[in-house]
């Protein structure tokens, strides 16, 4: 059976969330033979500008697994705008995270992100590694996101005059975003084979351009452009988890050179690059997609993985109180 609930983000925006349980007996980690066990949640976490779309079916077939969970950012979806208007940086919705982990019970989790929702469970990683066994990440990267859109960092050199005349007109900028159709949007990405339009089912990505539209242009804007300069190169090589990457060889929104070296960087990642798959691979390999997936948790995060307080720090480390992941205040790249 799902529910649904709020949690409260620092400043005291509301944050839906949406949560179902899995089978009972299954989902579970086990510390031992005979021994008790603990039930397993997967966090889905979003791309920017989405509510769910990319989930439509991992939602129903993790649920064969694992419990299943799934969050609005703020100012997205069923979730309110922020109350405070500045924190809509790519830090508060890792805060935003903990705080749906917290309303959820605070028990295990794999994190699964998708595109910009992978930069929010590595940054969320910084100062919550506790109970949390296992990473999916779907058609992401590090971060730096919009210094490598199709691969040229022209989005990130246009963005800040885009911004500035955005927030100088905002009511004519409004007016105009609000009246794209989201069919014409959806023709032009298959016309511009940005979707593999024969594998992808049209109707799966209508939400998405629905709620595109819909958001806040401005809000929208301002947080690309924090996802665009935030980085977790730095952490990467400090998470020891079992982690999968996942990505398309034909994904022009992030290159897939990025999944690959995300994947090398983490001590435990391993990486499946789906070929001709683009940024939507979860709708259009389906079956592919979630037989890698149940088997990763079934043999890497429920199988071997450790119990600990401390899961997720490298052996060669202190204790997680005494050796934080670095830590990066601003959530800013570094140069070079």
């Amino acid at each position: 059976m799902g529910r649904e609930l709020f949690a409260a983000g620092k400043d005291g925006t509301r944050i839906y969330v949406r949560y179902r349980e899995g089978p009972g007996g299954i989902g579970s980690l086990a510390s031992g033979v005979g021994a008790g066990s603990e039930r397993l949640t997967a966090v889905l976490c979003d791309g920017i500008a989405c509510d769910g779309f990319i989930w439509k079916y991992l939602w129903d077939d993790l649920a064969r697994t694992v419990n299943v969970a799934h969050w609005h950012y703020r100012g997205h979806g069923r979730s309110s705008l922020p109350v405070d208007p500045q924190a809509i940086e790519l830090s508060d919705h890792a805060s935003d995270l903990a705080a749906v982990r917290a309303a959820l019970g605070g028990g295990p989790v794999v994190l699964f992100g998708h595109s910009m929702g992978c930069q929010v469970i590595l940054e969320h990683l910084r100062t919550h590694r506790e109970g949390v066994r296992g990473l999916v990440l779907i058609c992401g990267s590090s971060g730096r996101i919009t210094h490598h859109f199709k691969g040229t960092d022209v989005l990130a050199q246009i963005l800040p005059r885009i911004i500035e005349q955005v927030d100088a007109y905002p009511h004519i900028a409004r007016a105009i975003w609000s009246r794209v159709p989201a069919p014409m949007a959806l023709r032009i990405a298959l016309l511009a084979r940005e979707v593999d339009a024969s594998a992808v089912t049209p109707a799966d990505l209508l939400p998405y351009m629905r709620h595109m539209v819909d958001i806040d242009f401005s809000m929208f804007l301002h947080m690309l452009r924090s996802a665009g300069e935030h980085s977790t190169l730095d952490l990467l090589p400090h998470i020891d988890l079992p982690a999968l990457v996942i990505a398309g060889d034909r994904d022009t929104f992030t290159p897939p050179r990025l999944a690959e070296e995300m994947a090398a960087a983490l001590p435990r990642g391993e990486l499946m690059m789906v070929s001709g798959g683009t940024h939507v691979v979860p709708l259009e390999r389906k079956k592919m997609v979630i037989e890698r997936v149940e088997q990763f948790l079934l043999e890497r995060v429920m199988g071997g993985a450790s119990l600990g307080a401390n899961a997720g720090v490298s052996p060669s480390q202190p204790p997680a109180e005494e050796a934080p992941l670095p830590e990066d205040p601003r959530g800013l790249a570094k140069d070079g």
